[in-house]
């Protein structure tokens, strides 16, 4: 009886583990629809980027039917820090921006060493003042506060990237996700996949 118990509630956690990370998006079939002609650039470091950072965000915009590209400083082909091998589908200065609906800065040892680089910075302040959505994960939101769109925004990152986002007049939040009109920010590979459904959900509604 005890033993049946037991298994009992070890089918419950699995079941209730696998609905969680297949959670749905509650996305109409005409947001479905809408989401198939979205396209997101998605930006990394020539070398180390953050793997889940990348991973699954992708997963979840291409599960919705969103094209995604891949942008980096450097043409050719990126590695993550665990091993995935990403082709880079542009340069940075190839991007044009009319091209995409949001972009999305993956964090990263690699990031992490060209938080600096202006390409970086001048890109996202060019889908921020467009009126694009404009993301970033880990230690990437130092560049969005680099760039000086993060003035009175309420933004999360990787704690080490605290002290920039502060620098850039940002109000830094302890949570995972956090979305602030057409800017959204995450804190690290954790929050990899709600990152990019909370992307998702953007494209498909929209925030006021």
């Amino acid at each position: 009886m005890f033993k049946n118990f037991i298994l009992f509630l070890i089918i419950i956690f699995l079941l209730t583990g696998c609905l969680g990370q297949n959670q749905a998006l509650n996305i109409s079939q005409p947001q479905k629809n809408m989401l198939a002609n979205k396209k997101v650039l998605m930006v990394i470091a020539p070398k180390d980027f953050r793997d889940a950072e990348y991973n699954e965000p992708r997963k979840v915009f291409e599960e919705n039917g969103i094209e995604v590209k891949t942008a980096s400083i450097q043409s050719g082909e990126s590695i993550g820090a665990e091993g995935t091998v990403v082709p880079i589908d542009l340069t940075v200065s190839e991007v044009k921006v009319e091209d995409f609906d949001a972009v999305a800065f993956i964090g990263g040892p690699g990031m992490a060493k060209i938080i600096n680089d202006e390409s970086l910075q001048i890109l996202a302040k060019r889908f921020f003042t467009t009126g694009k959505l404009t993301a970033a994960i880990c230690v990437a939101p130092a560049i969005l506060a680099k760039a000086g769109i993060l003035q009175g925004k309420n933004v999360t990152s990787w704690s080490g990237a605290k002290g920039d986002l502060e620098d850039g007049g940002a109000n830094y939040v302890e949570k995972e996700v956090v979305v602030d009109g057409k800017i959204i920010t995450g804190n690290g590979p954790g929050a990899a996949r709600k990152f990019g459904k909370e992307i998702t959900r953007y494209l498909a509604n929209g925030y006021k």
